[in-house]
């Protein structure tokens, strides 16, 4: 008898260690985009670390922010730029940087027909840019100033739009252009709504456009949790890296359930095409410096940030030392 209490305890006690410690992650939105993070999922690399990941959709940078300095998530995954904004307002437990996921803009502009596209052609129209002071608003008005075309002068960049009703506020008739990301621009071009011009982020070049971030608080109290998520991320970098965009496709079908392995496919190739996907979490100094040029031309940085209090590579080197 006492042996079947004893085999009996054992088996209730094996879920609650299968299970995990707990992080709560709020994403910016639901997307491709954030491919390595899904394959992690999918995989099980956060399972192997000892986590289970709580994920949200925070639809918004500011949101996520929020999100992190109330403590309803744990980690954020969004635009540096919101760790730059609460950093300049000295807030005292300012996030910090710890993992970088993309390295580039992810979003593409989007029109309502083909054309023979230039830049020069959104002289005299509207675009759909989505919230001032928001990374993809500020580096689609980057963009357009290098080629000449001045935001406010020489053609409008709505602001007024909710990140996740951008798609459907383009599809009802508003405006002449929009930027859009994956699977959304895909989806759209395939159901006649639309078609895909360019990239954004090919013509930006290299910025640290989404990145992990934590209290300072949770980082110091929770550093082996965060540790082991980083891993689990650069396992997710790694394999995107490694396999074909048909096998990273099949991994991200359960998280897009809506979209067919032929899109995602075309998806996850139109990214890689971009180089869209950090290599290692690792976020470089010089990536940072053209983060800050894009806000300031956008006029939203008045003073620049020392790397080392926005940004913790620690845990991204520790990462690729265990892997």
């Amino acid at each position: 008898m006492k042996k079947i209490a004893v085999l009996l305890l054992a088996l209730l006690l094996i879920p609650c260690a299968a299970l995990g410690e707990t992080v709560k992650v709020s994403e910016v939105t639901h997307s491709v985009f954030y491919a390595p993070q899904y394959v992690a999922l999918g995989l099980g690399f956060f399972e192997e670390e000892g986590l289970q990941i709580d994920l949200m959709n925070g639809g918004g940078a500011d949101k996520v922010m929020t999100s992190v300095l109330t403590g309803e998530a744990d980690i954020g995954l969004a635009g540096p730029e919101a760790c730059i904004y609460v950093l300049l307002a000295e807030h005292d437990d300012a996030p910090r940087v710890f993992a970088q996921l993309t390295c580039r803009d992810g979003s593409f502009l989007v029109g309502r027909e083909q054309e023979d596209f230039s830049w020069e052609n959104l002289k005299g129209k509207q675009i759909i840019g989505g919230r001032k002071g928001g990374m993809p608003e500020m580096t689609l008005e980057y963009v357009m100033k290098q080629h000449g075309v001045v935001p406010g002068v020489d053609a409008q960049v709505d602001t007024s739009v909710q990140f996740n009703m951008m798609a459907g506020a383009f599809i009802g008739g508003d405006a002449d252009y929009v930027a859009l990301f994956e699977p959304t621009a895909t989806e759209a071009e395939l159901a006649g709504q639309c078609v895909v011009l360019t990239s954004i982020g090919k013509e930006s070049g290299e910025i640290p456009y989404t990145a992990y971030f934590a209290a300072q608080s949770f980082l110091n109290e929770k550093a082996d949790a965060v540790q082991r998520f980083t891993n689990a991320i650069y396992r997710g970098q790694q394999w995107v890296y490694d396999h074909t965009d048909a096998e990273v496709a099949e991994v991200l079908l359960p998280f897009f359930p809506d979209t067919s392995l032929e899109v995602m496919t075309q998806v996850v190739a139109r990214y890689r095409e971009i180089q869209a996907w950090n290599p290692t979490p690792v976020m470089k100094r010089s990536a940072l410096e053209r983060l800050e040029t894009v806000m300031e031309s956008a006029g939203e940085l008045e003073q620049r940030v020392e790397f080392e209090k926005l940004v913790d590579n620690g845990f991204a080197f520790q990462a690729l030392e265990n892997n």
